[in-house]
C-alpha cells in the first residue's frame, strides 16, 4: 500500500485545521469573563457564560421545542422515505424519474424561497404558530437527505430472502419487519440522522414561520446575536460541540459510524 507523503500530509493538516479553528475559536471566546466577545488569554478564563445558559430561561425553551421538532420531523422523514425509496427501487413505471426529482426537489430550492413562500402559504389559510405545520415544513426540507441514504441501502438489495419468506407462509408486513427492515437498518439510521441534524440546525427557513411560541434554538440564537455582543451564543455553541461529538462517540461504539453513515456491514 503507498504511503501518503509529507506533502500529502501537511496539505491534509493544513485543511482540517482550516475547518477546525473556527470551532476551536467559539469555544475559546465562550470561556471570556468580559461581557463582550473577546479571547479569555488576557483576563482568564470562565464559565461565566455556560452559568449564563441555564439563567436563559429563552435558550433553554428553544432547546426543549428544537430537540422535540427534530424528533418529530426525522421520524415523519424517514417513515415517509423507506417506501418512497423501496417503490422507487424495485419497480420501473412511468415518472419515476420525475417523482425522485420531486423528492429531491428542496435540496435545490433556496431555503429563502421556501421560507417566504410558507409564510404566504400559512398566512393565507391562517395557521402560523402551530407546531404541527412547523413540522411540516421541516418535514419537506429534510426529506431528501432522509431519502437518500434509505435508497443506498435499498439500491441492489437481494429479494431472494424475502420472497422465502412469503413462500413460508408469512405475510408482506412480516417480511418486510423481519427481513427486509434489518437489512436497510443501517440507512435508515443514518437517513433519520442527517434528516435529525437538519432539522435541528435549521435556520434560513424556519427564521420566516416561527413565531415567538414556536422558537427554534437556531431563531433564538440569531435574535441574541441581532440584539446583543455577548458569548452567550458562543457558549451555547460550545455545548452544542462538546455534545454532538459525545453523541458521535458512543454511536461509535456501540454502533459503528461507518454502518451508520455509510451503511457498512
Amino acid at each position: 500500500m503507498r504511503k501518503n507523503g509529507f506533502f500529502s500530509l501537511l496539505y491534509h493538516a493544513i485543511f482540517i485545521g482550516f475547518i477546525i479553528a473556527p470551532l476551536v475559536v467559539v469555544m475559546l471566546v465562550s470561556f471570556t469573563s468580559q461581557g463582550f466577545i473577546s479571547m479569555p488569554f488576557a483576563e482568564g478564563f470562565s464559565l461565566r457564560w455556560f452559568r449564563a445558559i441555564l439563567d436563559s430561561t429563552e435558550i433553554i425553551r428553544a432547546f426543549w421545542f428544537s430537540l422535540w421538532l427534530g424528533l418529530a420531523s426525522a421520524a415523519i422523514a424517514t417513515l415517509l422515505a423507506v417506501p418512497g425509496a423501496l417503490a422507487l427501487t424495485r419497480y420501473k413505471f412511468p415518472g419515476r424519474g420525475a417523482l425522485m426529482a420531486f423528492f429531491m426537489s428542496p435540496l435545490m430550492i433556496p431555503h429563502v424561497v421556501l421560507g417566504v413562500a410558507f409564510l404566504r402559504f400559512f398566512t393565507t389559510i391562517n395557521v402560523t404558530g402551530s407546531f404541527i405545520w412547523l413540522a411540516a415544513t421541516h418535514v419537506i426540507v429534510i426529506i431528501p437527505y432522509a431519502l437518500r441514504l434509505v435508497l443506498s441501502s435499498a439500491t441492489g438489495l437481494d429479494r431472494d430472502a424475502e420472497w422465502a419468506a412469503l413462500s413460508l407462509g408469512a405475510s408482506r408486513l412480516t417480511a418486510f419487519r423481519r427481513v427486509v427492515l434489518p437489512l436497510i437498518v443501517p440507512g435508515v439510521a443514518g437517513g433519520w440522522m442527517l434528516a435529525f441534524i437538519q432539522s435541528f440546525d435549521e435556520l434560513t427557513m424556519t427564521v420566516f414561520v416561527a413565531t415567538p411560541g414556536t422558537t427554534t434554538l437556531p431563531v433564538a440564537m440569531y435574535n441574541q446575536i441581532a440584539q446583543t455582543i455577548d458569548p452567550l451564543v458562543a457558549a451555547v455553541a460550545t455545548v452544542l460541540i462538546v455534545g454532538t461529538l459525545a453523541v458521535m462517540v458512543i454511536m461509535d461504539r456501540l454502533v459503528g459510524l461507518d454502518r451508520v453513515l455509510i451503511g457498512k456491514n
